[in-house]
């Protein structure tokens, strides 16, 4: 079955992020690089995100006509940031692979039609 595990920063996640020296953003990279070694062979599609700050919106609410604006559809402590798109036998697994994220403090795993 298919599922995305898309990957959300929280605020204090970015603001420790953004206080790491070269060294440690180093070993953070290391490890995700593992992460998805690990799982390559489940992985069918995977992608970075830009940060919410680069997100254009479009509002199609009540027929009127769509408002664009810059930025995310909403001021959020939570911002997804990334996916990866993985062919599980079922959600159990799915889970197992999401708990074993070692980047952002939230993973959201949903079925993918």
């Amino acid at each position: 079955m298919k599922y995305v595990l898309m990957f959300i920063e929280t605020e204090q996640y970015r603001k420790d992020w953004e206080a790491k020296d070269q060294a440690e953003r180093d070993a953070a990279f290391e490890k995700v690089g593992r992460w998805f070694a690990e799982h390559a062979t489940s992985i069918t599609h995977s992608t970075q995100l830009y940060p919410a700050t680069a997100a254009t919106t479009v509002r199609l609410d009540d027929g009127r006509d769509p408002i664009i604006t810059d930025g995310p559809f909403v001021e959020g402590k939570e911002v997804v940031s990334g996916y990866v798109e993985v062919e599980l036998g079922d959600l159990d697994e799915a889970l197992r692979v999401a708990r074993s994220w070692p980047a952002c403090p939230v993973v959201e795993v949903r079925p993918a039609l």
